[in-house]
């Protein structure tokens, strides 16, 4: 099949006018394709972590784009057109925005707090204020005040499932798409796009590994797996 677009993690393959297959690589990066290796397993544990949550979120009346899963790397999405904007929900100080304001890693605040950036890998993925994402026409007034919502809706709702599953969510980015008229979550949620922590140990499980050199990537990613999909803690 040939394909339409291909990224760091996925390759996207057209299936008609209405639906794309999502193949999910073991390959990996950080710091803006700077840092590059390979995660064995990756691609499987984000496809079926990506699957079981956008069954969670879906049932939990969040709009996804996520249509069935159709083999251990391969997903059927609905077609969107991606809003060139990724967004970040926080609970915790970490990675880049505990090293712009001066944080120790870990610490709490004061409330979940929604950043956006452009996405844009030349420029590196600027922050962008949602004054100038209005400005710029990259999403209209209501569609960024739904994007908000859901975001801070997803947060409440991934905290509660990887707190009964012994992990901490300290953050995460999710990406939305336009369809028909309506804004669906998109992309993938997986410990590529995560920070998850385990409750008892403050242990990352989750790409910091890869970022940090921390060892025991590929096993991280399957522990996350494991719990996920109700294996026990």
């Amino acid at each position: 099949m040939e394909k339409l677009y291909e990224g760091k993690a996925k390759v996207l393959y057209p299936e008609g006018e209405d639906t794309l297959r999502v193949y999910f690589k073991d390959e990996a990066t950080a710091f803006n394709a700077r840092k590059r290796g390979l995660i064995p397993g990756k691609g499987v544990v984000n496809n079926k972590v990506s699957a079981a949550l956008f069954r969670y979120l879906e049932a939990h009346g969040i709009r996804t784009h996520f249509l069935e899963e159709v083999s251990e790397r391969e997903m059927r999405v609905k077609r969107v057109e991606i809003l060139p904007l990724e967004v970040i929900l926080r609970f915790r100080a970490a990675g880049s925005f505990a090293k712009r304001y001066g944080l120790e890693e870990g610490t709490p605040l004061k409330g979940p707090l929604v950043e956006f950036s452009l996405k844009n890998d030349p420029l590196g993925d600027p922050l962008i204020c949602p004054e100038a994402i209005l400005a710029l026409g990259l999403a209209g007034e209501a569609e960024l005040e739904g994007v908000r919502a859901t975001t801070l809706k997803v947060g409440e709702l991934l905290k509660a499932f990887f707190a009964e599953r012994g992990l901490e969510v300290v953050d995460f980015k999710l990406e939305f798409g336009r369809r028909e008229g309506e804004i669906l979550l998109a992309d993938e949620i997986s410990p590529d796009t995560m920070r998850l922590w385990d409750m008892e140990t403050g242990e990352p499980l989750d790409k910091d590994r890869f970022r940090k050199d921390l060892g025991g990537v590929a096993e991280a990613y399957q522990e996350v797996l494991r719990r996920v999909l109700g294996e026990g803690v």
